[in-house]
């Protein structure tokens, strides 16, 4: 026992909240109780430990008197750190060394969804506690198939990792791709469930998996045979596999009427490409093809041309990249004025600029279509990814026209055909087609059937 308390008090010379106490029994037994003052309740240690060890005289075996809702007797030395870390109040018996759970309340309160608002529909969000994430979907999924296999990554953060899935619905081979993933990471700090990308996925520009503050999202996700990430100290977890389609349509249209809502995914679906490739189409006919433009419109747009410095594809960079500035701003700024303060930077700009000659109107009205187009889509990822695109189209056809445009956009769909997630292809349910998952996702329609391409359990109800 000497040992033991010399060994702790020398690893944790340098912190000034370890607390070690020493209880005498009676002349030849005594006890220590060490724990961590800025992580442990000092109630807890109390009603827990120190009530129970001095209103007794004789112990035969201390676990029997340890009323904690979790003690854990360990096997080892090494042990002690972690669990001192992670708010356990350690009893050294002899050479019994018992941890119990003391967790002191640092943690905030569930809140509602903030990145994935929606107006109906739960509103719960996870916090950074990773027992309160895990039971939050476990109050949606109240079956004892879910199933979470633990992991503790990070040579000095040692965070607790969790994999949730429904063993009889998710696919063993997945499951142990990602356990294996995990199992190989090799990393000093893990700080959010974000740390785990690189490890996860091959690299891509378009986001390959889900990055989630709802925990309704994460039920519905695992009941269709995917696979779900917990990380503890994280407010988000990570679905996968996850498709382009899981991007362009938010979660909480499952929530609105399907005759409404199909109108609204259409829509987004032609968002997604309009804001792609609209300023690209723009500068090819107006550099290249002039011909493609019917003479009325030409000559207009020569006409407002006639007085700006720059060639279009200049103006376009210009108008874009002060949009992205907006953008970024708007991200950066708190969120009671950022918007605010975003939108009327984008209008004093754009009239100053049409006002000095700087850009035509056209252009400004090219710039708002494709910006506005793309806040369609929230997720920050696939904001990126079509921000990248962009700017390829637009690089390419600034240099060859049409033809550069139609060889980007060749490019731009073969490459997404060859993206995949976890070896499903990125653009399922349309490649490879899929009835189930197309009615679920592209389209809000009745279905009874989980995809056979996620899950052998096809069946979900019966109608």
């Amino acid at each position: 026992m000497n040992n033991y308390i010399k060994r702790i008090k020398n690893e944790f010379a340098s912190s000034p909240d370890l607390v070690i106490k020493k209880i005498n029994i009676n002349l030849l037994h005594k006890v220590y109780v060490i724990f961590l003052d800025t992580l442990s309740s000092q109630d807890k240690i109390n009603d827990y430990i120190l009530k129970k060890l001095v209103n007794i005289n004789l112990i035969f075996n201390i676990e029997n008197i340890l009323p904690g809702g979790n003690v854990v007797k360990l096997k080892k030395y090494d042990e002690i750190e972690y669990y001192l870390y992670n708010g356990f109040t350690i009893v050294i018996d002899n050479k019994n060394i018992y941890a119990v759970e003391t967790r002191a309340d640092i943690v905030r309160s569930i809140s509602t969804n903030e990145t994935e608002p929606s107006i109906k529909g739960p509103k719960s969000a996870f916090v950074e506690n990773f027992q309160i994430n895990i039971g939050l979907i476990k109050k949606r999924i109240k079956n004892h198939h879910l199933k979470i296999k633990n992991i503790t990554i990070g040579r000095i953060s040692n965070i607790n990792v969790g994999i949730l899935y429904i063993d009889n619905i998710a696919k063993k081979e997945l499951i142990e791709t990602v356990y294996q993933k995990l199992e190989s990471v090799d990393i000093d700090l893990i700080n959010d469930s974000a740390d785990l990308y690189p490890y996860l996925t091959k690299k891509s520009i378009f986001p390959t998996l889900i990055y989630t503050e709802r925990p309704d999202r994460c039920a519905d996700a695992l009941a269709s045979g995917k696979i779900v990430i917990i990380c503890d100290e994280s407010p988000n977890a990570i679905i996968l596999p996850a498709f382009l389609v899981d991007f362009l349509h938010p979660y909480s249209d499952r929530y609105n009427k399907s005759v409404n809502i199909n109108l609204t995914k259409i829509i987004r679906l032609i968002c997604f490409f309009l804001s792609i490739m609209v300023p690209a189409f723009y500068i090819s006919i107006i550099n290249y093809n002039q011909e493609a433009i019917p003479t009325s419109l030409i000559i207009n747009f020569a006409t407002q041309r006639s007085d700006i410095p720059f060639p279009a594809v200049i103006e376009c960079f210009m108008m874009l990249i002060i949009c992205e500035i907006l953008r970024e701003s708007d991200l950066r700024f708190p969120t009671k004025y950022g918007s605010s303060v975003s939108v009327l930077g984008a209008l004093l700009i754009g009239e100053a600029a049409v006002s000095a000659g700087l850009v035509t109107p056209i252009m400004i009205i090219i710039t708002a279509f494709t910006y506005i187009s793309s806040l369609i889509f929230t997720d920050i990822e696939i904001g990126n990814a079509i921000r990248t695109y962009r700017f390829i189209f637009l690089i390419i056809s600034a240099m060859f026209g049409l033809y550069g445009f139609m060889i980007t956009f060749i490019f731009f769909i073969l490459n997404l055909c060859d993206t995949k997630s976890f070896d499903f292809f990125y653009t399922f349910p349309i490649s490879p087609f899929d009835n189930s998952y197309f009615k679920d996702v592209f389209f809000k329609l009745k279905n009874n059937l989980r995809s056979k391409y996620l899950t052998k359990n096809i069946t979900k109800e019966k109608l």
